[in-house]
């Protein structure tokens, strides 16, 4: 399927489900330091996320999941652009290269931009939009675009228009840069492994915020946090 038959099924989506949206973007660590153990966790992390939206009557029909990974030569790419999650495999990840951690956020926030556009556009309600930041190691793409993607990101969390969950993997995860990312809440080291245990909270928040009024608050599940994070 081309880039132009499937901007016409995003389209489509937005006209035969008015269901208020919540717009969730996976930016993802992908450079070489995540190859092995890390990046096999990762794809059954996100792999049993999609199922577990699937397998949500709400969700299912109020989720878009878009995945933005960074690595490879200094490279951000759209893997996954927001739509139907009945229309989407779930994707394969592998790892190699750097990471271009601020290349990632930027590209996660202009996909985000452009689809709450476009909800606007057809008149489609939809919750604050989540962005969920995961990286091993150090960013060490272009510094400016770091410091642009960061000054981005808080302007919109701070104008209640994002909701950042900035989650460091490992011991060598730069996790005062994570930081930066997020004014509200300090940044969440994962448990080991625990990919499976943090998506399974997140569809579970996911499926909590479909069922809520859009503008309404929605308070997190802190205590099932504490079972695969820790500040």
């Amino acid at each position: 399927m081309n880039e132009y038959e499937l901007m016409v099924l995003r389209q489509e989506d937005l006209i035969s489900n008015p269901t208020a949206r919540v717009p969730v973007c996976l930016c993802l660590d992908i450079s070489s330091s995540m190859n092995g153990l890390a990046i096999d966790e990762l794809n059954k992390g996100v792999e049993m996320f999609y199922e577990a939206i699937r397998n949500d009557e709400t969700a299912l029909f109020a989720a878009e999941i878009s995945i933005v990974t960074f690595g490879g030569n200094y490279e951000a790419t759209c893997l996954q652009d927001f739509s139907n999650i009945q229309r989407q495999e779930t994707p394969v990840l592998s790892a190699n290269g750097m990471t271009p951690l601020g290349e990632g956020v930027e590209l996660a926030l202009e996909l985000l931009e452009r689809r709450k556009q476009e909800y606007r556009d057809k008149g489609v309600d939809y919750y604050q939009p989540w962005l969920v930041l995961m990286t091993d190691g150090a960013p060490n793409g272009n510094q400016e675009t770091l410091k642009y993607a960061i000054s981005n990101t808080v302007d919109l969390v701070k104008s209640k228009k994002l909701t950042v969950f900035p989650i460091g993997i490992g011991q060598y995860a730069d996790m005062s840069v994570l930081g930066k990312f997020s004014p509200d809440r300090s940044p969440l080291r994962l448990q080991g492994l625990k990919f499976k245990e943090f998506f399974a909270w997140l569809s579970n928040s996911i499926s909590r915020t479909s069922m809520s009024t859009p503008g309404e608050e929605v308070k997190l599940d802190i205590d099932g946090v504490k079972g695969w994070g820790s500040l």
